[in-house]
């Protein structure tokens, strides 16, 4: 084989690697993630479907009265309280913030020694000093220096969605932990959100809904994949270039 062929080969290796390294496919939409399953690159905790819980014996007449502590009742609360029950998460973001820091530092000093007298000795070594030079001065020395600084930082995010959200466990102190993911395909471009937390039921209103702000440790993801994602992102020779030189 000729060292032609070699570096044909070579070329064509390295083609076939970007295009497998594509997180766009050619010719092909983006796939939706199956359902039950949470992308990897999310980290989330895993994703549960609502399962069949088991229910309470039915009693005959029971759901004759409207005023029954059943959830199906006219006062029925029908909250989200139970593993596989479905709530509405609200995410409403409109977080500003500025931060300004402003420094000034100033400082001189002046120092002098000498030695006028010292046994007769600096009188003597003054006579073999040149003209003007003495002991009684011998070191002087003077600093300055100043520093200023300043310092600014302005944040605006707002971001407003709605979210569907499971409870996948409900832990034994009664904090149910949460999570919801929703995808929205449009020609090539798909759109992710994905959330998950832990949540105190009483923080759910009686609409089946909870913001954001009660959610604790809050994992909230809002992106998306396919051609035009993938255009806004330098190519991977590019990045790894980036990371690599130092200049």
């Amino acid at each position: 084989m000729s060292r032609t062929d070699i570096r044909q080969l070579w070329a064509l290796g390295a083609f076939m690697l970007s295009v497998a390294c594509s997180s766009a496919p050619v010719g092909k939409p983006p796939e939706l993630t199956p359902l039950g399953a949470t992308p990897d690159r999310l980290a989330m905790v895993n994703y549960a479907l609502p399962q069949n819980l088991e229910t309470a014996p039915h009693v005959p007449g029971a759901q004759a009265s409207l005023w029954t502590g059943d959830r199906g009742s006219l006062l029925g609360d029908r909250r989200a309280m139970q593993q596989g029950d479905i709530l509405t998460v609200v995410i409403e973001i409109n977080d500003k913030a500025e931060i300004s820091n402003s420094s000034d530092r100033s400082r001189s000093a002046s120092q002098t020694m000498g030695v006028p007298s010292l046994f007769g000795l600096p009188q003597k070594i003054d006579q073999a000093l040149p003209d003007g030079a003495s002991l009684g001065s011998a070191v002087g020395v003077n600093s300055n220096s100043t520093a200023q600084g300043d310092g600014s930082v302005k944040r605006n995010e707002k971001l407003t969605l709605r979210v569907a959200a499971t409870i996948t466990d409900v832990l034994p102190n009664g904090v149910l932990a949460i999570e919801g993911q929703q995808e929205v395909r449009v020609n090539f471009e798909l759109r992710e959100l994905t959330v998950s937390g832990f949540v105190r039921p009483a923080d759910i209103t009686r609409q089946n809904e909870i913001t954001y702000d009660k959610i604790a440790s809050a994992r909230i993801s809002y992106g998306g994949r396919g051609q035009i994602t993938d255009m806004q992102q330098p190519r991977y020779g590019q990045q790894v270039l980036e990371a690599a030189l130092p200049f």
